[in-house]
C-alpha cells in the first residue's frame, strides 16, 4: 500500500497559524483542487481530530473513506466518518487487506509524525503557498528524520509550488 502525506505549507514551512485560529483560507484554489483529486484517487484519508475540525466537514468527502484519530470518538460527528486509535501499522495493514492501494495522511503535525516515524510514509506532496506565518503549526510535531528525493516540482499557479518527494529507505 502506498502511504503519502499531503499538506499545504507556508513558505516558512507551517501548516497554519495556531490551533485556536486554524483556517484554510490561505490556501490557493489550485491546491484545494489538487488535494481533492489526489485524496479521491487514494480512496481513503486519515487525519487527526484537530485537522478534521479545521476542515469543518459534516461527512466523509465524496469518493473517499475518512478515518480520524482521536482519544474521544464521541467528539467526532459526521456522516460516514470513522474514528480510530490503532497503531498506524495496524491501520495500514487492515486497509491493505480490505483492498485499498493508497492512504492519504492529511495531518496534522502529530499524525504526520506518527506515520513517518512508523516508517510507513512512501511519499510527500507539499504545496508551498506564498505566505509567511512566522509562528504556527509545523509539518511535523515530533522529531522525524527522513531523507527525501525530489520526484517532481510543479507550479500550480504563478506563486504556488507543488513539491513531490519520495522517502528514501
Amino acid at each position: 500500500m502506498k502511504v503519502f502525506i499531503i499538506a499545504a505549507v507556508s513558505t516558512d514551512g507551517l501548516m497554519g497559524t495556531d490551533v485556536s485560529q486554524r483556517s484554510l483560507d490561505w490556501r490557493s484554489p489550485e491546491d484545494a483542487r489538487f488535494f481533492i483529486d489526489t485524496t479521491r484517487a487514494a480512496g481513503v484519508m486519515v487525519m487527526g481530530s484537530a485537522t478534521y475540525k479545521t476542515f469543518r466537514m459534516k461527512r466523509a468527502p465524496p469518493g473517499r473513506r475518512l478515518i480520524v484519530y482521536t482519544h474521544d470518538p464521541s467528539s467526532i460527528t459526521g456522516e460516514n466518518v470513522e474514528t480510530t486509535q490503532d497503531d498506524p501499522k495496524v491501520l495500514v495493514d487492515r486497509l491493505a487487506n480490505e483492498g485499498y492501494a493508497a492512504l492519504a495522511v492529511c495531518g496534522g503535525a502529530m499524525i504526520n509524525s506518527l506515520f513517518l516515524n512508523a516508517g510507513l510514509v512512501d511519499e510527500l506532496y507539499l504545496t508551498v503557498e506564498p505566505v509567511l506565518f512566522g509562528t504556527g503549526i509545523p509539518l511535523l510535531k515530533e522529531t522525524a528524520a527522513a531523507r527525501l528525493a525530489l520526484l517532481e516540482s510543479t507550479k500550480l499557479n504563478p506563486s504556488t509550488l507543488l513539491l513531490h518527494y519520495a522517502v528514501q529507505r
